[in-house]
């Protein structure tokens, strides 16, 4: 007696294998639990996801786009990154059969894709955020603050819960914090990061290891007028002369720079001028009340939390102005139109 493979049989066998396949694929990693995808396998679909290996000029086909001393916020489409996890997969289905069980299983991979994103970057004895995957946001920061201090903080918020220069000890996993999926150097002056929700404030600042000396730049000037000052302390207790939160000709000096030298500080003349305006000083700074006076806390720039003081959805500075007459603008349009089409 023969048997006979018929297309019944066939699609039977395929339709029963796409249904428990999720069972028989299941892989018992050590680390988190069981899972149908391997580890390995799991961790390299949750780095596509946040655009591991996808070329730069993917990302910016401009270098226009991300001008110097630019940041750029974005918004990341699921379904583009989903579109290249499934193309990935895809290289191993060859057969009908193959397409059903991948179709099948799918489900299974996309929840477990979304647990394995929140563990790229997970720090150490931190609990691991579970959940369906939901927006992922983003910014491209192109600034020399990027080369300068390679270890920047980051910090997102989905709503606005501190002072500006408050500081915190939340985790990522806190609540009040909406977690850093991924957070690295592209260039040396490029640092992408991508914050998994869709933040209301965030905070960039200076890392806070060490002692830092520094000066600060008279902001309130015209750009060509600006110069570098420092805000004065009393030596008796390190306290900054008031009004605190302001640079004024009474509680800072000018800092002085090195003929010919541009950028290159005169320290004598320097601790002159703060001698002789620090209180307490008694007309003379030794080496620990030099130090004292240049001491700087690390700067913070928060965004997305103007002092809207006067309710107004936007300022001056952030309206759009336009440059070229309606008229000229659509005369220029249809020129190159035309151009086009010829």
């Amino acid at each position: 007696m023969k048997n006979y493979m018929t297309a019944a049989v066939a699609l039977d066998a395929a339709l029963s294998a796409s249904v428990n396949y999720a069972a028989f694929v299941t892989d018992h990693d050590p680390d988190d639990g069981d899972h149908v995808v391997p580890g390995e396998l799991r961790r390299f679909m949750a780095r596509l996801r946040l655009l591991h290996g996808v070329p730069f000029n993917y990302l910016v086909p401009d270098a226009e786009l991300l001008p110097i001393e630019s940041i750029r916020f974005f918004y990341i489409d699921r379904q583009w990154t989903d579109a290249m996890v499934q193309g990935a997969l895809s290289i191993g289905t060859i057969t009908s059969a193959d397409r059903a069980q991948l179709e099948a299983v799918y489900p299974h991979i996309r929840d477990e894709v979304d647990e394995a994103e929140r563990a790229i970057r997970r720090p150490k004895g931190e609990k691991q955020l579970k959940g369906a995957g939901g927006t992922i946001t983003g910014f491209l920061l192109r600034s020399r603050a990027v080369s300068g201090w390679p270890n920047l903080h980051v910090r997102a918020y989905s709503r606005d819960l501190l002072p500006d220069d408050a500081l915190t000890t939340a985790a990522e996993s806190d609540p009040s914090r909406l977690k850093i999926l991924r957070m690295e150097r592209l260039a040396p002056a490029v640092l992408l990061v991508l914050i998994d929700g869709e933040p209301a404030v965030v905070h960039i600042e200076e890392p806070r290891q060490g002692i830092q000396f520094g000066v600060r730049v008279d902001t309130d000037a015209p750009p060509a007028q600006r110069t570098a000052k420092v805000h004065v302390r009393d030596n008796a207790n390190g306290n900054s002369v008031p009004p605190v939160d302001d640079i004024t000709p009474a509680n800072s000096v000018d800092v002085p720079f090195r003929r010919n030298s541009s950028g290159v500080i005169n320290i004598g003349e320097l601790r002159k001028r703060l001698a002789a305006k620090s209180p307490n000083s008694g007309g003379s700074l030794e080496p620990n009340e030099y130090a004292l006076q240049m001491l700087r806390f690390p700067y913070r720039q928060v965004f997305g939390d103007p002092k809207n003081t006067e309710g107004k959805k936007f300022y001056a500075l952030d309206q759009f102005k336009a440059s070229v007459s309606l008229v000229d603008w659509k005369t220029t349009v249809a020129v190159n139109v035309n151009k086009a089409v010829k």
